[in-house]
Formats: C-alpha cells, sequence, structure tokens
C-alpha cells in the first residue's frame, strides 16, 4: 500500500484498533500461551468474541478523548485547560457502573483521590507506579490535530501523571503518543525505532515543569532533570531490547518473551509496537498475535491495535468485527472529529 492510502481517516482507524486489541485480548488476559491455544485454537485463527467486550483500556482512551476534546474546544491547549476536564472525565470513569472491567488498582486509587476537588492533583498522584494504565489510553493526544510538539508531549505526561507518576510512566506516555502521531503522519515502521529512540534522548533530561508542576518533588529524587532522566533510561533500554528483538524473534513464539510481558508501562509500549513490527501489512495478525501472549494481553493488544490503525487507517479492520465493538459510536464519532 502506498502512503497516500494508508493515512485515510488515521484517527478512526486507531480508536478503533485498539478497541478491537483490548476485545480479543480481554478475554485472555491472564492466561498462559497453552491455555489460551486450548480455550481459542490456532492463534491465527482467533476470532472477535460475538459481544466484544472491551475492558478499562478502551473506557479510559474514551474519558481522555472526551476531556481533551472538551480542554481543546475552549481554546490554546495548556496544563489547566486540560487538567480540569481530564479530571472530571476520570473521576466520572471511576464511579461509572460500567467500570467493571478489573481496572487497575493505580488508576482507582488515583480517581478515588482525584474526586476531592481540593486536592492538588499531583496529591493524588500515584508517583511509584508505572502500570501500563496510563500509556493504554494515551493514543488521542497522537491524534488530536493543531498540536504543538511541546503542548503534545506536555499532555501526554499530565494525562499519565494524573494516575501514574511514575518517570517511567511519563515517558512511555510521551512515546506512545509520538508513536501514534508519527505512524498517522505516514512515518516508515522500518524507521520507527531509530525515531523513538532520538526522540527519547532530545527529551531525555527536559522535565516538562509547566505541565508537570512540582510533582517530582514527591519522589527521592535530587532534581527535575534526574526524576525525568530515570523514566527515559527505561525506556530507552527497552526500545534497545525491542530492536533486537524485531531482528530475531519468530512471530510463532509469545512476543512477551522478548520484550516483557506489558504490566509496566514501557514492556507493554515494546511489546504492542513488535507484534505491530512483525506483521506491519497484516494488522489483524498483529492483533492475534498480541492477543495470543502469557501478559497482558488486553493492553499489548490495545497498543498494537492503535500503531497498526495509525499507519493503516479505518480501512485496515474488517467491517464485521468494526461494526459491533462496544462504544463503537464514540469510538467513531471521536475519530471521525480528528481526521
Amino acid at each position: 500500500m502506498t502512503a497516500t492510502t494508508v493515512k485515510k481517516r488515521a484517527a478512526t482507524g486507531t480508536l478503533i484498533g485498539l478497541a478491537l486489541g483490548d476485545a480479543l485480548g480481554f478475554p485472555t488476559e491472564f492466561n498462559d500461551v497453552p491455555s489460551i491455544l486450548a480455550k481459542c485454537g490456532p492463534w491465527r485463527e482467533m476470532e472477535l468474541p460475538e459481544r466484544a467486550f472491551v475492558s478499562d483500556d478502551t473506557q479510559m482512551t474514551l474519558a481522555l478523548g472526551h476531556g481533551l476534546r472538551t480542554a481543546m474546544d475552549r481554546g490554546l491547549l495548556g496544563p489547566l485547560r486540560l487538567e480540569r476536564p481530564l479530571r472530571e472525565e476520570f473521576v466520572n470513569w471511576y464511579q461509572s457502573p460500567e467500570n467493571n472491567r478489573a481496572p487497575g488498582r493505580t488508576c482507582l486509587t488515583a480517581c478515588n483521590l482525584l474526586k476531592d476537588e481540593g486536592r492538588l492533583w499531583q496529591d493524588a498522584s500515584q508517583i511509584h507506579s508505572k502500570g501500563c494504565g496510563a500509556n493504554m489510553r494515551v493514543a488521542p493526544i497522537g491524534l488530536a490535530p493543531g498540536l504543538s510538539d511541546e503542548q503534545r508531549s506536555g499532555a501526554a505526561q499530565l494525562q499519565s501523571a494524573l494516575t501514574h507518576g511514575h518517570p517511567t510512566a511519563l515517558a512511555a506516555s510521551d512515546l506512545t503518543a509520538h508513536a501514534v502521531r508519527l505512524l498517522a503522519q505516514g512515518a516508515e515502521p522500518t524507521g520507527l525505532i531509530g525515531l523513538l529512540r532520538s526522540y527519547a534522548l532530545d527529551n531525555r533530561t527536559r522535565y516538562q515543569e509547566r505541565w508537570l508542576g512540582d510533582l517530582w518533588t514527591r519522589s527521592q529524587d535530587p532534581s527535575p532533570e534526574h526524576f525525568i532522566a530515570r523514566g527515559w533510561d527505561e525506556c530507552l533500554a527497552i526500545l534497545d531490547r525491542l530492536r533486537d528483538a524485531v531482528r530475531t524473534v519468530s512471530p510463532e513464539t509469545d512476543p512477551c518473551l522478548a520484550t516483557g510481558a506489558g504490566w509496566i508501562a514501557e514492556e507493554a509500549l515494546a511489546t504492542g509496537l513488535l507484534c505491530f513490527l512483525l506483521f506491519v501489512d497484516e494488522p489483524v495478525t498483529a492483533l492475534r498475535r498480541a492477543a495470543c501472549s502469557s501478559g497482558d494481553s488486553d493492553s499489548i493488544a490495545c497498543l498494537t491495535g492503535a500503531f497498526a490503525g495509525a499507519y493503516h487507517g479505518a480501512d485496515a479492520w474488517p467491517v464485521e468485527w468494526a461494526d459491533r465493538i462496544e462504544y463503537q459510536s464514540e469510538l467513531v464519532t471521536l475519530g471521525a472529529l480528528w481526521d
């Protein structure tokens, strides 16, 4: 396919792909690969469940997307303008009866604290958590048009910091949004790891003070630069593992063995990217590979779907799958806004 055909409706492709990966991986999460194969049959033939329910990954992506849209409708995107609607959307998700999809403890703890309107968000942030809950939901920030590099990076890190304040969660969220952005703009997947490494090196000691305030002081780090560099260094290390894995890993083996099980932010990013890069021209196969993995299958497949959808656009996904995904109308409405 050429760059002109693959970019069609990249935002819709990203959001639908993310939700499809989530729904495909949700039933296999917490299972090892032999158990998944016993339950689902050959991994290359995995079918989307008839009732294609998603997890908190898609729910929180939608919450972030709605909060971002509200903030951008009010004017130039800045930290205060984004924090208010995001906080509101995250608390609404926390209190929703639909929040029954085995959400992560970090999100639940932080959102419970964010309910207190008098509390600084920095005091709600879970500074020691780098779970994948922040970068699994960040794709909308990579899709929203008209943002500067500083706004995109700051917004990606702020949305993470509302719940996951660990520097690796911040850096992995920033990198995930950047990867979605690059792929939606037509970057060649063969050069993607190099582009992400360059971005990480460029930002390694750049603490986004305008967006994060004094968050770093909740850690034991001697300076904001030291704090944020810890996160970028962990991401650089996993990108090196990813680069080796793309060259050496058999597509038939569990991807988690190469780049990690994905429960933590940098591993979810790397293993999601690995599945995408192993099957660049076969987006549905990439989703199936991600869902048939021994780790955090729904989050890994969710990220794989976001990357594949950003690169290929909405036509990547079978219509009979896309039509029955839970929250389909919300996902399509949000995607159309940014296409």
